[in-house]
This record gives C-alpha cells, structure tokens and sequence, in this order.
C-alpha cells in the first residue's frame, strides 16, 4: 500500500500543475506526449517475451492509459476542474463492481470500504458540487474511470495464478503497456502534434517532461505494482486517497483555499478506510 500512497501525493501535485501550466495545449497532443515519454523510460527495461503476452500487456495499457488518458483530457473542454475531481470519486465502485463480476462473487467489505473512500472524498470536495454539467464531459470522465479501473483489475489478473518466479518483472513489460496507450492516442494526436508542439512554451515543455516522465512514466508502473499487492478492496480506497491530497497540496503549495476541517474530515475518512484491518481473504 506504500506504493500506492506515494503514487496518490504524486498525482496530487499534478492536478495544480496541469491546471496552470497546459491550459489551450490539445488535449490529443497531451495525452500523446505523456504516454510516449512514459514509453521511452521504459525502453532499457524491456525484455523479450512471447507475442501473446506482449499482445496483453498493450491490451491492458491500451485501455487503462491510452483510452482513460484521452476521455480524461477531453472532460476538460466540458467540465471545470473541480467538476472533474468530484466525478473520479466513482472510480471505487467500478473497481469493485468489475472485481465481484469477475470472481462471480459479492464481497461486502469491498463494497463498504469503496462507500467509505466515495463518502470521504465528497466531503472533501463538497464545496465544488457539479451544477448541471454538460452530459458528454460526465460520461467522458465516467469512461476514463472505468477505463482505469479496468486496467489495474486486469493487470492484477494477469499476474495471479502463477509463482511470482514464472512472471515477468513489472519493469519488464510496462513499456508494452504504455505503448499499446501511445499507439491508441497517436492517430488523433498526430493532426495537432506539430502546430502544438511548435507553439510549446519552456514551462510547457518542462511541466509535460515532468507529467510524462514522473506522473505517468514512473507512477503507474508503481501503482500497477502497488495493485498486484494489494486487495481488491484497498486498491478501490486508495484511488481516491489523491482527492484530499491534492485539495491539502493546492492550499499549501499553491496558495488556493481550502476548507481545512471539511480536508481533516473527509481525508480521515479515506485514510480510515485504508488502513481498516480486515481478515485477508476479504480482501481479494
């Protein structure tokens, strides 16, 4: 779980970042941009492994980054930031819907501990309500949730059933997954990518370096990796674990208000449901 709360205050200074350093650069051409950074870290990692494997791994990452990444991105044109953040806290309850569907099972605590991280985050932000948001960005950012949640239930999947001797390391073969991502944003991508690029700002430049390299090169190899060792249950918390630490960066790194009882409350709330200790076989 460290992996993955290190991975949460990561991309919690990404939300200022994104906010007010990209604003007017095509959303395409940002996603494009982050994975193919992401892809090219992972380059000197890379090992050989049969096509079959190669084929699942760009799978997953084709859905979990690639077409997350580009719902995520196009919200933005409907959708005001805070908007945004207040729809991902949907993403629990699709992990733990896909989860229980894919075991053929219903396992309350999954369910009770992603109610508990859904409640928290919403205190968190309930000063920031959608009012009549346009119905195409809620349905883009509903697509990237599930997109994402999708992706790291199907990476944990993967995974199970063999010795952890028999399997590729994770580093082996993220660069396959964030190809698949790359290959899926390039074609839109591709009819914006030189007038964007050209027009780049110097900060602009160096806040997509950072977001591609750090935010999503380095933190989703760790998330992903994070997920294989934990719960079905803790991984659907932790996914909104960034809500409350991106609302405590922004007031104290960023300057913005925040509501610091409504932060203290709500982020318990999650953190609570994290670390609630449950026998382990609840937890798969």
């Amino acid at each position: 779980m460290s992996l993955l709360l290190i991975v949460s205050l990561v991309w919690a200074f990404s939300f200022g970042l994104i906010g007010s350093s990209l604003k007017g650069v095509h959303p395409d051409v940002v996603s494009f941009i982050r994975l193919t950074l992401a892809a090219a870290v992972f380059v000197p990692f890379a090992r050989r492994i049969p096509w079959t494997r190669i084929l699942q791994f760009a799978g997953i990452g084709a859905i979990q980054f690639g077409v997350m990444y580009h719902a995520y991105n196009w919200s933005f044109q409907f959708l005001k930031g805070h908007e945004i953040a207040l729809l991902t806290v949907t993403t629990p309850f699709f992990i733990t819907a896909l989860n229980d569907l894919q075991r053929r099972r219903f396992a309350p605590i999954n369910a009770i501990l992603a109610t508990l991280a859904v409640l928290g985050a919403l205190i968190v932000k309930a000063g920031g309500t959608v009012a009549q948001p346009p119905l195409v960005g809620v349905l883009l950012i509903q697509l990237s949730n599930l997109a994402f949640a999708f992706g790291q239930l199907a990476y944990r999947r993967l995974y199970a059933g063999a010795a952890e001797r028999t399997q590729p390391g994770d580093a082996s073969v993220f660069f396959y997954c964030y190809a698949g991502a790359a290959l899926v944003t390039a074609p839109l991508a591709s009819i914006h990518l030189v007038d964007t690029f050209v027009r780049l700002t110097r900060g602009q430049l160096a806040a997509l370096l950072y977001l591609g390299i750090i935010a999503s090169g380095m933190s989703f190899f760790l998330w992903n990796r994070g997920a294989r060792h934990t719960s079905a249950g803790t991984l659907a918390v932790m996914n909104n674990l960034k809500i409350p630490l991106a609302v405590l960066v922004s007031f104290l790194v960023f300057g913005e208000k925040a509501n610091l009882p409504r932060l203290i409350a709500g982020g318990g709330l999650v953190f609570a449901a994290a670390l609630l200790p449950t026998r382990k076989e609840t937890w798969t």
